[in-house]
């Protein structure tokens, strides 16, 4: 009877280490796949021209927008940012994750506590410039309140005007996406410009679906470059969460699975 209970106990401990080696070398596999759009954001020329492009099309917008008389009573201008790339990069971070093959799970607040991250091209100059116009700044970003403090010493130390607790807006408990923080800053400002690397940094884009995003892209073509300035973020973002149907809880199995899926290739 030992013998039998010894032959089973060794039978499912097998079982199991195989099956902790497979979702092992899925994880180690969806952070690999990482690899390329890390090393694309960190130095690729061309992620770094993109920005630049960003930010001189907010400049000249700011310019135009300005440069218009406006009535005795209108609100006075704002823009508002998004924080996590696009004004600071975080890469460091993404890439930990990849060279550490994901072994742990993904967390932002051990990085967020270092308040290290550095700006990213013509984002500082930008925002100065904007300053100097007169035009109130608000960041919004879904980092959480208890992040406030590094945030606000990030943007600090990078140069950042006008990040202070009025307007670095982060997300609220029971709060989705960022279209309240919005709407309290349209109350007493017009936000004339917008900035971010993921869609729901711009009104509409929350939690659609993957065909509805592309399709409400489509619909809001002509503000492209005009209110709204899109920076390329491959790393992260609701384009992926779009995949999975938002399902945060989703194993890594099925994501890989779902990144194949929706892969188009021809025949």
């Amino acid at each position: 009877m030992n013998k039998i209970i010894t032959l089973f106990t060794a039978v499912v401990i097998t079982i199991f280490l195989s099956s902790v080696d497979a979702n092992a070398e899925t994880v180690a596999s969806l952070s690999e796949q990482n690899t390329m759009s890390v090393l694309w954001f960190q130095k690729a020329g061309e992620a770094k021209g993109l920005y630049y492009q960003g930010y001189n099309i907010g400049r000249m917008r700011l310019d135009e927008i300005m440069s218009k008389k406006r009535g005795k009573n209108a609100l006075k201008p704002a823009i508002v940012l998004d924080i996590d790339e696009t004004i600071l990069n975080n890469s460091p971070h993404q890439a930990w994750y990849v060279v550490a093959g994901r072994r742990i799970p993904f967390n932002w607040s051990s990085w967020f506590k270092r308040a290290e991250a550095k700006p990213l091209p013509g984002a500082i100059e930008f925002l100065q410039y904007a300053k100097s116009l007169g035009v109130e700044i608000y960041y919004i970003s879904n980092r959480h309140q208890s992040q406030k403090d590094a945030t606000l010493k990030n943007l600090q130390s990078v140069g950042a005007p006008q990040a202070d607790s009025d307007h670095v807006l982060l997300l609220q408990p029971g709060e989705i996406g960022k279209e309240t923080r919005r709407r309290l800053v349209a109350r007493t400002h017009e936000i004339v410009l917008l900035f971010g690397d993921n869609l729901g940094d711009f009104n509409g884009f929350d939690v659609l679906s993957l065909s509805v995003r592309n399709q409400t892209v489509d619909k809001y073509r002509e503000e492209f470059g005009k209110k709204l300035i899109l920076f390329p973020n491959p790393m992260y973002g609701d384009w992926e969460g779009a995949i999975y149907n938002y399902n945060s809880k989703l194993p890594d199995e099925e994501k890989s699975k779902l990144r194949m899926k929706f892969l188009e290739t021809y025949h």
